[in-house]
């Protein structure tokens, strides 16, 4: 009897072993607000500090006592690296091209599409010379946001396949951050800011 109570035990504790692989989204959303901000000219606010993680309980006070033995692989909520060279470069990249692409945002010939990657809105009033400008400044700036979210996960031991999870993070600031009068895409439509 004593053998089966122990067997049933062991194989209860073994039973709820749990891993859980967490993705770091309240510190991608804070990083991603933070690069958009220095990026695009927006102050920057400084890193709140992360939440502090609550104790569990082990024992329920009005069950039978129930041992689980619960093991997690996660990473604290706590801030991300982005300040490693590749990431400043893309960072700094970025930030010096935004003052040639705000003139067509501002004319609404480039917009945000839905994915946070721009795109051409409308050719209108663009001669040759400033569409050919203008696919050069967005093929650019589309090249180095995949890559800085791809050096974000890379730098944060964040696995591949979580690189569109990083994606729409940033898509999210890039809109929410867009100026008024900005065209920006959603759901497939395209509408003012």
């Amino acid at each position: 009897m004593l053998k089966r109570i122990i067997f049933s035990l062991v194989f209860f504790a073994s039973a709820c072993v749990t891993v859980n692989i967490y993705f770091p989204a309240a510190a991608v959303e804070r990083a991603a607000d933070q690069i958009v901000k220095e990026t695009w000219g927006g102050p920057a606010e400084p890193a709140k500090p992360a939440p502090q993680p609550q104790s569990r309980r082990l024992l329920a006070p009005s069950r039978f006592v129930t041992l689980s033995f619960v093991s997690e692989a996660f990473a604290q909520d706590t801030d991300i690296n982005v300040t490693n060279p590749a990431i400043r470069a893309l960072k700094e990249s970025i930030k010096n091209r935004s003052n040639a692409i705000k003139p067509y945002m501002d004319r609404g010939n480039i917009g945000i599409a839905q994915d946070g990657l721009l795109a051409i809105r409308s050719a209108d009033g663009l001669n040759l010379k400033e569409r050919a400008e203008a696919n050069q400044l967005i093929d650019a700036e589309n090249k180095d946001r995949e890559a800085l979210y791809a050096e974000i996960a890379k730098a944060n031991g964040i696995p591949k396949e979580n690189i569109p999870k990083i994606k729409s993070i940033f898509a999210k600031s890039w809109i929410d951050q867009a100026q008024p009068g900005w065209w920006i895409q959603s759901n497939g439509n395209w509408q003012k800011k």
